[in-house]
């Protein structure tokens, strides 16, 4: 029997989960952990499966590396901060 951790579509299907998560809970955080989870769905449906401990560590490096793009993406400008000028209640 196979380990569940090397079935490719279960991590496709946690990669979808957290797509749904971060629509609910718009961060950037949980979108990093989607794309992480996507790139190891990728790499086992392409190659054979390492053990869990690589698994793990490539799902941790992808998550890490699509947040940081992510964050560069879409974040302010540098040493643009947001004024509000009135009131809402004037």
């Amino acid at each position: 029997m196979t380990a569940l951790w090397t079935v490719w579509w279960i991590w496709g299907a946690l990669a979808l989960l957290l797509g749904i998560v971060e629509v609910l809970l718009p961060g950037f955080i949980f979108l990093g952990f989607a794309i992480g989870a996507a790139g190891v769905a990728a790499m086992l449906l392409l190659t054979l499966a390492p053990g869990l401990p690589a698994i793990l560590f490539l799902f941790a490096a992808f998550s890490l590396v699509a947040w940081l793009v992510l964050r560069r993406l879409f974040a302010l400008p540098r040493g643009q901060v947001k004024t509000f000028d009135t009131d809402i209640n004037d």
